[in-house]
């Protein structure tokens, strides 16, 4: 797993990241001191000429506050999905906080020939609507 990024990864033309949507959920369960729990859609897509597994993750989530996150770890959603040229990989996930926040990270993954790999993630926002 990628625990720091290091300057053993490299990208690589053509593997990339989209932010497909972000949705305040209030319905889903958050703790009170982090009353804001949001869900995100996210889809890789090998757009490069080698097969790819993802292998990791890391995110940095900065609160309005100044409170910085950093969530790491192996795989995305459980899994280390193998994507072939021309292949994507959607899901969703989510994060709680306390205010608005800021959003950015990378995935970290492996070629089939062993190439270690980052792709970095768009940075997003997680925006309170007015109603909440």
């Amino acid at each position: 797993m990628a625990k720091s990024a290091g300057n053993d990864y490299q990208e690589i033309e053509g593997l990339s990241v989209r932010v497909d949507d972000v949705i305040y959920m209030p319905s889903l369960d958050a703790p009170v001191e982090k009353p804001h729990p949001f869900v995100y859609f996210i889809t890789v897509m090998n757009g490069s000429t080698d097969q790819v597994r993802i292998t990791g993750r890391k995110w940095i989530v900065k609160e309005v506050d100044g409170e910085v996150t950093v969530v790491e770890g192996d795989g995305v959603v459980g899994e280390t999905p193998v994507l072939d040229p021309g292949e994507d990989f959607s899901y969703n996930s989510y994060h709680i906080t306390a205010d608005d926040a800021d959003v950015s990270g990378s995935f970290f993954g492996e070629t089939a020939t062993g190439k270690k790999v980052r792709v970095g993630i768009p940075g997003f926002k997680l925006e309170l609507p007015d109603w909440a």
